[in-house]
């Protein structure tokens, strides 16, 4: 069964939003946009929240103004500030062998995630700590690989303190909007709790029906 317009839509915007902690980068995603956004989808994306800046890279895509594995500046999500300028960032020996004995002993939990924040390296790059050391491992695929694991871990924690305040409290129109929004995120990312992330996908999922009853 072919799936609804809309929901295609949503989760090529949701690819694009994340394209910073997706391996292979625009490379890998570009091509989905291609394939996947047929006429009714792009009506979809022209109604979404930052669709319509999404509907001009798969135009440029599509004409050969991009390449491929690219995506022109001023259409980068979030302005660019998830890229910033560490496109050519460089790692010393002994970063680089401290970031592979970290990275070869990450645990994909709270206690691996505070191992990883306590580098040196990490804390040099600041906020952008995630997408520099993606961009600095671009020549390592295996130890990017492995690190593409700490960026999932990282959204994965993120996503569960979301959904913890959002289903703690009452929620308005604008709230359920942006819910439904990142419903797919949710559903990649809960279930890597196991059973207490299923349970909490359930809870917000019911806070959006709750809400829809009571209007």
């Amino acid at each position: 069964m072919k799936a609804k317009a809309s929901v295609v839509a949503q989760k090529l915007l949701n690819l694009y939003r994340q394209e910073h902690v997706i391996i292979g980068g625009w490379g890998a995603i570009n091509p989905i946009f291609i394939d996947e956004a047929d006429d009714e989808v792009i009506q979809e994306l022209a109604e979404l929240p930052t669709g319509k800046t999404l509907i001009r890279h798969i135009n440029n895509l599509r004409s050969g103004k991009t390449p491929m594995d690219s995506i022109e500046r001023e259409l980068m999500p979030y302005g660019g500030a998830m890229d910033g300028d560490v496109a050519s960032v460089t790692l010393s020996r002994d970063e680089l062998s401290g970031l592979a004995d970290a990275l070869n002993t990450f645990t994909p939990d709270e206690r691996g995630l505070a191992m990883i924040e306590k580098l040196g390296l990490v804390k040099k790059f600041g906020a952008e700590w995630l997408v520099a050391v993606r961009a600095a491992l671009s020549d390592y695929p295996e130890l990017a690989q492995k690190w593409s694991g700490v960026a999932k871990t990282y959204r994965a924690y993120q996503l569960w303190n979301v959904a913890t305040e959002i289903v703690s409290q009452p929620i308005d129109d604008r709230k359920r909007a942006e819910i439904q929004a990142d419903m797919p995120e949710f559903e990649t990312y809960l279930p890597m709790f196991g059973d207490a992330g299923n349970e909490l996908l359930n809870r917000l999922r019911l806070s959006i029906s709750s809400a829809k009853v009571e209007e």
